[in-house]
């Protein structure tokens, strides 16, 4: 049995039927030109049905505060073989991801499931994941992911997801001895109490700088209400789709900016855009909330991530003066982390963002939030990968929106491209594939700002 963490219980706390908690992928293949393509979908849909048990944390389900074996392990159950209706489209797929992406995983059972999507055009099909965020966070369900796939088309890869081997699991983890497990709680508390100077310090230093107004932080009670910060339905609209990531690195080059800072900057100026069309746009900046990894391990479950508050300069009309912003408020908070231990920042993070968690959990306080939205990035494979021989053309996340947080933006980098996935509330934000235009309108002006254009 594994102890749930803190982050874990709270992304339990927070689900409800409007706001489920399960992030995901959609992986778009190009089936093989030497495969049949009336019969290779079915053909490796066998394949994933045949008897592989799964492994950690695909075999886990929830048992009170900690994670154990399911011994009824029902594969009909997670794993779905659909074909789309014809003509087959990718605004037919993102719609079934859309639909599926918003239904709640069953707590009964592993928090899980998979979908093989055929009859896509072009030649192509889909698998689209999802997993709740209690049990993976972003960069552990990549490298899960990344680890399902092949470098060539030649190597043999039948295992599906739920059962990819992994590193050997430790007696530590593996125990169930009751001794055991009050031995890893009582040193996970000395690790807590341990952190308790540093984290002091910090909670100081921020206090601080949130009295002084200094323009560099960024504090919980700086986001202004906007549309995007409004109660959300249980209905979701995604939208995705691809950008050349060597325009994006050479504007950070060229600015001195890191690529993050960029994509922010991007994120920044779509959004401006997409506001000021609905006559939306608040005076104040918008704030992103920007999770952070911590996870300096090949472990596989649980969450390791901490984040960090981003002035995306909304206010301002030039694309260079919002670069500027986010560059510095940026720095500011990584250098604030860059002070502490690894354990330091969770606790220091959970100190910070408590009061907006205990929020976003009661709604005691609906009219305030600490963001506006999450903006969060995935490092993805550097190379082409395959799966079944078949070449995987497009990787796009699929994440969570929250109760006055209708909009979430996750990107994945793949080879030469930088892969966006939007996920939003259906009825609170209209016609939110527009952003996606937006968002190359945006690259453009920082490519003008860099004299790239």
């Amino acid at each position: 049995m594994r102890a749930l963490g803190p982050i874990d219980q709270l992304f339990l706390w927070l689900e409800r039927r409007q706001q489920p908690m399960h992030v995901g992928g959609l992986m778009l293949f190009d089936i093989p030109e030497d495969a049949d393509p009336e019969s290779f979908v079915h053909e490796v849909a066998e394949k994933m049905r045949q008897l592989t048990p799964p492994v950690r944390p695909f075999n886990q389900h929830l048992q009170g505060m900690f994670w154990a074996e399911d011994d009824e392990f029902d594969l009909e159950h997670h794993f779905r073989h659909i074909a789309l209706p014809e003509p087959g489209r990718i605004r037919e797929l993102l719609a079934y991801v859309s639909q599926q992406h918003s239904a709640l995983l069953d707590r009964a059972k592993p928090l899980w499931e998979c979908h093989l999507i055929e009859g896509i055009e072009g030649n192509r099909f889909a698998l689209y994941f999802k997993v709740h965020h209690s049990m993976v966070d972003g960069v552990a369900g990549m490298r899960i992911a990344q680890q399902m796939l092949a470098d060539t088309p030649e190597e043999k890869t039948d295992t599906p997801l739920w059962a990819v081997s992994r590193r050997k699991r430790t007696q530590k983890e593996e125990s169930n001895n009751p001794i055991s497990v009050f031995a890893n709680i009582m040193n996970t508390l000395r690790d807590q109490v341990s952190t308790i100077p540093t984290v002091s310090r910090e909670l100081a230093k921020a206090i601080r700088s949130s009295y002084h107004h200094d323009p560099e932080y960024v504090s919980v009670f700086q986001a202004p209400r906007s549309i995007l910060n409004q109660r959300v339905s249980g209905s979701r609209r995604f939208a995705a789709q691809s950008y050349d990531l060597n325009r994006i690195k050479a504007v950070s080059k060229t600015t001195g900016c890191t690529i993050n800072d960029v994509v922010l900057a991007m994120c920044a100026g779509a959004l401006r855009t997409y506001m000021q069309e609905l006559n939306a746009l608040p005076e104040k900046p918008l704030i992103a909330m920007v999770p952070v990894s911590l996870r300096r391990d090949d472990s596989e479950g649980g969450n390791q991530i901490s984040m960090l508050l981003a002035n995306l300069a909304t206010d301002l009309p030039e694309a260079a003066d919002r670069l500027a912003v986010i560059r510095r408020t940026m720095k500011n908070s990584k250098d604030r982390l860059q002070r502490m231990s690894q354990a330091e920042i969770m606790n220091y993070s959970a100190m910070i963002y408590s009061i907006s968690g205990a929020n976003l959990i009661t709604g005691i306080a609906p009219k305030w939030q600490a963001c506006n939205l999450v903006i969060s990035n995935v490092p993805g494979p550097q190379a082409p990968k395959y799966w079944h021989g078949a070449k995987l053309s497009g990787l796009y996340p699929v994440s969570i929106v929250l109760d006055g947080m209708a909009l979430n933006i996750t990107m994945t980098s793949y080879v030469d491209t930088l892969e966006f996935g939007l996920i939003a509330c259906r009825k609170a934000l209209p016609s939110m594939q527009r952003l996606l235009t937006y968002l190359e309108d945006s690259l453009m002006e920082l490519e003008r700002v860099a004299r790239l254009a």
